[in-house]
């Protein structure tokens, strides 16, 4: 049942949807209508999210990394422990990745003024151009993903999605 109407028209959920609603008539399949189509979403959005990454030299724990340093704006650094919460990964990952983007050049350890046991780790002008293109590369990928909607359906999107996400940021606030 294909139309040009686009509420009409029908996608692989809608499939999956009636075959369950046929084989198990029993059970309330409602939520597959909404939580598949955000699943397939999901790995849509990866593969463009690597393939910007990709384009740029970049894996997508590097971008996180670098990104966390960018975002925290001028001079761009951040401590280990900072770059722990913002990328949610153990210190022995982040002390692994830390070392790797230095030997790429993208950032640069320094001794903290303000502690002297601690180091500072931060966002090389290579790094920040990579992270910068890629970013932008990103945004215009996440555009076209986004393209079938207008943006009052994207800002409400947005919103019911933020809804739905609230409760699980609270309990996953206190993560390693």
């Amino acid at each position: 049942m294909t139309s040009n109407d686009p509420d009409r028209r029908e996608d692989e959920v809608d499939h999956l949807v009636a075959s369950w609603r046929k084989e198990r008539p029993d059970l309330d399949v409602e939520p597959l209508q909404v939580l598949s189509r955000v699943s397939r979403l999901a790995r849509h959005l990866d593969r463009a999210r690597r393939a910007a990454f990709a384009e740029h030299g970049l894996e997508p724990w590097e971008f996180d990394v670098l990104t966390a340093l960018r975002r925290a704006g001028e001079p761009y650094e951040l401590s280990p422990g900072a770059l722990l919460r913002a990328t949610l990964v153990t210190s022995g990952t982040m002390t692994n990745r830390i070392d790797r983007l230095a030997a790429a050049g993208l950032v640069t350890r320094r001794p903290d003024p303000e502690d002297r046991r601690g180091v500072l780790v931060s966002l090389t002008e290579a790094g920040r151009k990579r992270v910068d293109d890629a970013f932008t590369d990103l945004l215009r990928r996440e555009r076209e993903l986004l393209s079938g909607l207008g943006q009052r359906e994207q800002q409400a999107l947005a919103g019911l999605l933020r809804t739905l996400l609230i409760p699980f940021d609270a309990t996953d606030s206190g993560a390693p």
